[in-house]
């Protein structure tokens, strides 16, 4: 269930919002005059959902890759890079 909460609740009582935000590990919805206004939300939280965004971007450009009938590379020719780039890093 979303947590909404007035700005006044944002500028009266930010210590709570942050105590909020952190334990509940939600986005906390910030309303004005009876609207959505905007959202605050923990570092970590921030931090997961812009990591989840970068995975479904790499996805996204995977799938437009396999559809344009790019076949990608198979597993050997992957490890072979990954053994060279290993031995070069020595």
């Amino acid at each position: 269930m979303p947590i909404i909460k007035p700005i006044s609740d944002l500028r009266n009582k930010a210590n709570e919002i942050s105590d909020l935000a952190h334990k509940s590990n939600e986005p906390i919805f910030i309303t004005r005059n009876g609207e959505g206004d905007m959202v605050v939300m923990s570092m970590t939280h921030y931090t997961k959902l812009q990591l989840k965004l970068d995975l479904f971007n790499k996805l996204s450009v995977a799938q437009a890759q396999r559809a344009s009938g790019d076949n990608g590379r198979t597993v050997a020719q992957v490890m072979k890079d990954l053994r060279k780039k290993i031995h070069e890093s020595k």
